[in-house]
């Protein structure tokens, strides 16, 4: 099992979260809400409004999101999703729990809010050089006040 933090589509209430509740892509685990422990520019880009962390470490904001365990299934399922490694590179980040939800077999072994876990995230090196001069985003909401619907028409 891996844990894979999300900040985009695929949280809940947003436009590709059915693909982490499909049981036939493999198992996703909800654990609990985090923040990058590091600012990082995410920016909403490209014709089809999709949403990028860019692995530029310093910069920008905490980026909010969700953290799934995952199988391995899944894992490969969310790899060909979001293209990676050519669109998105899997990286380990640090995250700071805000919330947690998950379950272990014992509580000695949960996390206490305010710890840093690391988490797989898909995050890209390989981006647009204007897209840095982009407005960042500390939490991604397709329906948000930017008015950059995200558009699901060929963007997979």
């Amino acid at each position: 099992m891996a844990r894979v933090f999300v900040y985009g589509t695929l949280k809940k209430g947003q436009p590709n979260y059915h693909s982490m509740t499909d049981r036939t892509h493999g198992t996703a685990k909800f654990q609990g809400r985090g923040l990058t422990v590091e600012k990082y520019p995410l920016v909403i880009a490209g014709k089809y409004n999709i949403p990028f962390l860019l692995n530029t470490p310093g910069t920008g904001h905490r980026v909010a999101g969700e953290i799934y365990c995952v199988d391995d299934q899944m894992l490969q399922f969310l790899d060909e999703f979001e293209d990676c490694p050519n669109m998105y590179q899997r990286t380990p980040m640090r995250i700071e729990i805000l919330e947690w939800e998950g379950t272990s077999s014992a509580p000695e072994e949960r996390p206490a809010v305010n710890s840093i876990l690391e988490c797989d995230v898909y995050s890209t090196t390989t981006y647009q050089p204007e897209w840095i001069n982009l407005p960042y985003y500390a939490n991604y909401d397709s329906f948000g006040k930017h008015g950059l619907l995200y558009n699901e028409e060929d963007s997979g």
